[in-house]
């Protein structure tokens, strides 16, 4: 079976046991990795593999080919995406600065930059001036070198933007927990319809299962593929993505996914999404 996922430790740290055959019955894998704008993409155009990562926010384009799957994904609270600069006396005036300004972003259909969309259109009077698309990894140094005015960040950037000099202007992750008091729906993980979803997640589950259950089994695996990252930024990447609703979605996980759909189905930006299409009456 072919899959695509990044290569960010919450990603390679969930699937290393199915990658290395660790998990009984399931079949054996051929792992692409890619950047979340790629698979997005990918799956937007049907030319994916049968697994994919996507972002959340990506799922309305593509729900009439793949299953939602309930588990593997990232979901959380205190993870949101962050809005940086590099000044700190522009960061202090507030969202109002990014009037008419340029800010780089890692995906038109990722998660990010649809909660971008929403935080900004209450918080940016007039607008963002300019959208580019950037690989995240670039994103900082492009902050950091004012060839942008701000970047919408991911991923270990949370934990690592200090390092550049920059400043955090505002978090995504915080707002949409105080508007709404759920989670995050960053990531997921979905399966193509001509699959047996129900397999499917159950392998993706018992790769999430054996994962925790040895810790550090995948570390070298992780490590390979974690693009300079320190040992230590590597496991605080784990700790804050790889949580109970990688484990299972659950009550909570499924209505923060179709909280932000439908928030954003209202605002026009994207599909509305048919109810009862997020489920899968086998899932558990």
């Amino acid at each position: 079976m072919n899959i695509a996922f990044s290569p960010c430790p919450n990603d390679t740290f969930v699937f290393h046991a199915w990658a290395h055959g660790l998990v009984p019955g399931a079949p054996e894998l051929h792992v692409t990795y890619a950047d979340i704008d790629v698979t997005n993409g990918l799956a937007a155009r049907g030319e994916g593999p049968e697994v994919l990562k996507i972002s959340y926010a990506a799922l309305p384009w593509v729900l009439d080919r793949y299953h939602l799957l309930p588990c593997g994904g990232a979901l959380g609270r205190g993870c949101g995406p962050l809005v940086l600069t590099a000044d700190p006396a522009t960061a202090s005036r507030g969202p109002s600065v990014l009037s008419g300004k340029k800010v780089a972003v890692p995906s038109e259909r990722s998660t990010a930059y649809l909660l971008f969309r929403l935080w900004a259109a209450k918080h940016v009077p007039g607008g963002i001036g300019e959208v580019v698309v950037m690989p995240f990894h670039h994103i900082m140094p492009a902050v950091q070198k004012g060839e942008i005015d701000a970047g919408l960040v991911i991923h270990e950037a949370r934990f690592t933007y200090p390092s550049y000099g920059l400043t955090m202007l505002a978090d995504m992750g915080a707002w949409w927990e105080e508007d709404t008091g759920l989670p995050i729906p960053l990531g997921a993980i979905i399966a193509r319809k001509d699959l047996d979803p129900v397999q499917v997640a159950g392998s993706v589950r018992a790769s999430v299962e054996y994962a925790w259950a040895n810790p550090q089994a995948s570390r070298a695996y992780v490590l390979e593929h974690a693009q300079e990252m320190s040992p230590q930024v590597a496991d605080a990447h784990i700790g804050l993505y790889v949580n109970e609703f990688t484990g299972s979605l659950g009550e909570q996980g499924y209505g923060a996914v179709r909280a932000l759909l439908t928030r954003a189905a209202e605002e026009g930006l994207v599909p509305a999404v048919e109810p009862g299409s997020l489920e899968h009456p086998g899932f558990s």
